[in-house]
C-alpha cells in the first residue's frame, strides 16, 4: 500500500487533517476515496465548496485555499489499526507541516485525530479555545466515515460552523489589509 500525496501550499486558509488514507485512497491516490466516505458531500452541503467534488478532484481544493493531509500516512482498513508509534511520529510530522505551511484554520476530521495530535482528553466539536500551534485556529469536526453513527444533518451543521468561521476569517483579513 502506498501513501496518498498531500495537497499543501503556503498560507492555506484551511487545512483538513484526517486519520490516515483508506485502502481505496491508497489504490486511487486520492483522499477520502472510499465510496462510503461522505467527506465530499459534507463539504458541499455545508457550503465549504461551490460544487460536490469527487475524490479524484481532491487537488482542486488548493484553488479554494484548502489543503489535505493526514496524521498518519500508512493506509489501513480502519483507524484502529494505527499504532502508538505511528501516532507519535505522525504528531511530529504534522506539527512540522503546520509550522512550515502556516494554515490559518486546521480542521481535524474526527475527534480522535485531534485527540491524538493535541493529547487533550476533553475535546468538543467546533473551534477549540487554545490551538496546539500558536497562531492557528483548531476546529474539530466529525469524521466523514460512513461508520460514524451521527446523523448526517448533525455532521453538516458542525461543518457549517466551519464554513461560517472561514467566511468571518476572510472578512477579517480583508479589513486588516
Amino acid at each position: 500500500m502506498k501513501p496518498v500525496r498531500d495537497h499543501l501550499k503556503m498560507n492555506l486558509n484551511l487545512l483538513f487533517v484526517g486519520f490516515n488514507p483508506s485502502i481505496r485512497s491508497s489504490e486511487t491516490g486520492h483522499h477520502f476515496a472510499n465510496p462510503n466516505n461522505r467527506f465530499w458531500k459534507i463539504l458541499f452541503e455545508a457550503g465549504l465548496t461551490p460544487i460536490q467534488f469527487q475524490a479524484s478532484e481532491d487537488h482542486k481544493l488548493l484553488k479554494l485555499g484548502y489543503g489535505i493531509t493526514n496524521i498518519v500516512s500508512r493506509p489501513t482498513k480502519a483507524a484502529d489499526e494505527i499504532t502508538k508509534e505511528e501516532y507519535l511520529e505522525g504528531r511530529s510530522i504534522l506539527k512540522n507541516k503546520i509550522e512550515e505551511f502556516n494554515p490559518k484554520v486546521i480542521c481535524y476530521v474526527g475527534k480522535g485525530v485531534y485527540k491524538e495530535f493535541s493529547q487533550k482528553k476533553v475535546i468538543h466539536w467546533g473551534r477549540q479555545t487554545v490551538p496546539v500551534i500558536p497562531g492557528t485556529i483548531d476546529f474539530v469536526a466529525p469524521s466523514s466515515s460512513g461508520l460514524v453513527r451521527m446523523k448526517m444533518e448533525e455532521i453538516i451543521t458542525i461543518y457549517r460552523q466551519l464554513a461560517n468561521l472561514m467566511n468571518s476569517e476572510v472578512k477579517e483579513n480583508h479589513r486588516e489589509k
